[in-house]
């Protein structure tokens, strides 16, 4: 349990905080820079910075919950999010970097999405990727975080734990 304990502490300190800080720090220049609905163009026909807000959860899920609720159904999800992602972690047999690296990202990304509900009521986004006429929906930092984290998650679950349980080919 001490070991466990020591290797979250580690991964808070020196992957969770840098990661946050860098959403927040990214997310604070849009605020501070830019109107909503103002940006400018990073790659022409592909990659733009366009400071956008969005209530809802991913690709605007959730937008149209009643503004009474949305902050404490977010925080409650968050939390809840955390700890499951610390106690898949904490009890998972696998406590190797790239597990503590994948549950590092989604737990960043979840802390920097919840800290701009509580200050705004709502998530500041800003990256915007097109490609033609079709365009991504408009995210942060904190999303990528957690898009790599679930990622991470499913290389782990479907291909890296697989090998591990294979049995070993006997010799020809």
């Amino acid at each position: 349990m001490r070991e466990g304990l020591r290797k979250l502490l580690f991964w808070s300190v020196f992957v969770v905080a840098p990661l946050y800080a860098l959403d927040q720090w990214t997310k604070r220049i849009v605020h501070a820079r830019m109107g909503i609905g103002e940006g400018f163009t990073v790659i022409p026909g592909f990659f733009d910075i366009i400071h956008t807000r969005n209530t809802g959860a991913a690709f605007g899920i959730l937008r149209d919950l009643p503004a009474e609720y949305r902050l404490p159904f977010f925080a409650v999800m968050t939390a809840a999010a955390c700890a499951l992602m610390i106690a898949v972690f904490w009890k998972s047999s696998d406590s190797s970097v790239f597990m503590a690296a994948v549950v590092s990202l989604v737990v960043a990304g979840a802390l920097g999405n919840l800290t701009d509900r509580m200050l705004f009521g709502e998530v500041v986004d800003f990256l915007s990727f097109h490609i033609g006429a079709y365009r991504w929906p408009t995210f942060n930092l904190a999303d990528t975080w957690i898009s790599l984290g679930m990622a991470g998650l499913v290389i782990q679950a479907f291909v890296m734990q697989p090998a591990r349980r294979s049995p070993p080919t006997p010799p020809a």
